[in-house]
């Protein structure tokens, strides 16, 4: 029984990054200056609004198929409290904590009208570090990662998502932009 709640783990684990991949590709990509005809583009806003949705069933379907399998040894608290696992503490910590962050970023969206938009922004911004704890997640204990084209496409989604938080965040840090 515990291979089914591996596979069963391993897809939905699969799913969630993918979903998550899409969800900041598609937020970041048209505020980007490559990629900015993409901003007025409503099927790109909407796949961004809507991947979300199946970033969380994913995760969920995952966490609870981790807490199933006895192999895994995954506790409740491992699932809120990053670190605590006997086994595998930096890879199943990081993945707690893209957990906790995507949680973050979601309650936060839900309640955005509570927030100045400039508040908002600052905790949206929290889904690159929470992206980044699950691309190191996904890395260090992904097991479909000797499958090439599930690596590449991974290093391919990192990388792209790196490259253009790192021209937003060079754009926000330009001393020029700042003076004026």
């Amino acid at each position: 029984m515990d291979l089914f709640f591996w596979e069963i783990a391993r897809a939905s684990g699969l799913a969630a990054y993918a979903a998550l991949c899409i969800s900041v590709l598609s937020g970041i990509a048209p505020r980007t200056q490559a990629l900015s005809f993409l901003a007025s583009n409503r099927a790109v806003r909407a796949l961004h609004d809507w991947s979300p949705w199946i970033v969380i069933p994913a995760a969920l379907v995952h966490i609870v198929a981790l807490l199933l399998d006895a192999t895994a040894r995954i506790g409740v608290l491992d699932v809120f409290v990053p670190f605590l696992t006997s086994y595998g503490q930096l890879a199943i910590g990081l993945g707690t904590i893209s957990l906790d962050l995507l949680v973050v970023v979601l309650v936060t969206t839900w309640l955005r009208r509570r927030f100045s938009n400039n508040a908002w922004q600052w905790w949206h911004r929290v889904s690159y570090l929470g992206f980044g704890t699950m691309f190191l997640h996904s890395m260090l204990s992904g097991t479909d990662l000797t499958s090439p084209v599930i690596a590449a496409l991974s290093w391919a989604a990192g990388i792209g998502i790196a490259y253009y938080a790192l021209e937003r965040l060079g754009k926000a840090l330009n001393p020029a932009r700042i003076r004026a």
